[in-house]
């Protein structure tokens, strides 16, 4: 498949930079663009290349097992690196700063990492339009010198996309994933138990076949979210029924399925009660109306 001469021009660059760089880490997510550099890297850096995955207990398990397919895939050198942001009070406290404390921990350790394999530098999967985004992690990265090789070289994530699907990467069309912290709004402690029914609720909607999920927890009422294209599905009567049921099982008290779909940074915007966004507060509104609150049957 051949690229088009723009996107071309960026993997150029892309490849310099890396080669430039000599050797690299890469905090592997198990995403398209965290993938797409690992490809790339070993490509033009071979052993010089060693991908770390985080694992914690923001991490589901069906991304550990992802990174390391993937990582086989690419060939690549492939590490777990456990750490536990719960033992972090800012983290847990969840407010605006919870990825830069999240991002600062991982990055002081991977640079301890990085020192022990001798490598030059820390590298992410961070493109352009990601920047744009309310991302404290960026600000961590910044600090501990961490570079953004898909920055520096112009890649988008239609970019990413295009580049990885030549590249014959498995993963290449894969959904926009983030750790299970972001499920729970900011202003919510987050608890071990919150993430672990928010990853059980979460493969429960993926064993059902829907591809974009998000399970946003309120201090115990469960917002699902899928891929607006997904929605009609979801809310047909029997099925959606049967999925609050189950989802309420898992120790969730209520559940509402949002008639909007999944739309990245939303749980952000989501402040003091259930589904209300910055917009709705400006407005005065007290509840967002594209809300279905399904009530299981007892």
């Amino acid at each position: 498949m051949s690229l088009p001469p723009d996107i071309a021009r960026k993997l150029t660059a892309l490849e310099i930079a890396l080669d430039q760089m000599q050797s690299v880490l890469v905090a592997f997510s198990g995403g398209v663009d965290s993938t797409l550099i690992l490809r790339v890297a070993h490509d033009r850096l071979g052993p010089d290349t060693v991908a770390v995955t985080a694992v914690s207990s923001t991490l589901p398990e069906s991304e550990r097992t992802a990174c390391e397919r993937l990582a086989r895939e690419v060939g690549a050198r492939h590490l777990f690196h456990h750490t536990d942001q719960l033992a972090l009070p800012a983290f847990v406290r969840n407010d605006a700063t919870r990825c830069y404390h999240c991002k600062t921990d991982l990055y002081g350790a991977l640079d301890i990492l990085r020192r022990e394999l001798c490598l030059r530098h820390i590298v992410n999967g961070v493109q352009v339009d990601d920047l744009g985004d309310d991302r404290p992690g960026i600000r961590a990265a910044r600090e501990w010198a961490v570079r953004s090789p898909l920055v520096e070289a112009g890649f988008s994530k239609a970019d990413v996309r295009a580049v990885a699907r030549s590249l014959g990467l498995s993963n290449w069309d894969k959904p926009a994933a983030a750790c299970l912290s972001s499920r729970i709004p900011r202003g919510l402690p987050i608890t071990r138990e919150s993430l672990a029914r928010v990853e059980r609720a979460e493969v429960l909607l993926l064993k059902e076949g829907f591809r974009q999920v998000r399970v946003r927890d309120y201090g115990g009422a469960a917002r699902i979210e899928v891929g607006a294209e997904e929605v009609e599905n979801l809310l047909d009567p029997l099925r959606s029924r049967s999925i609050t049921e189950q989802v309420k099982r898992l120790g969730f008290d209520s559940v509402e399925i949002d008639r909007e779909g999944y739309r990245s940074g939303k749980a952000n915007r989501a402040q003091d009660s259930l589904g209300v966004s910055r917009d709705d507060r400006r407005g005065g509104a007290t509840a967002q109306p594209s809300a279905t609150r399904l009530t299981a049957t007892q």
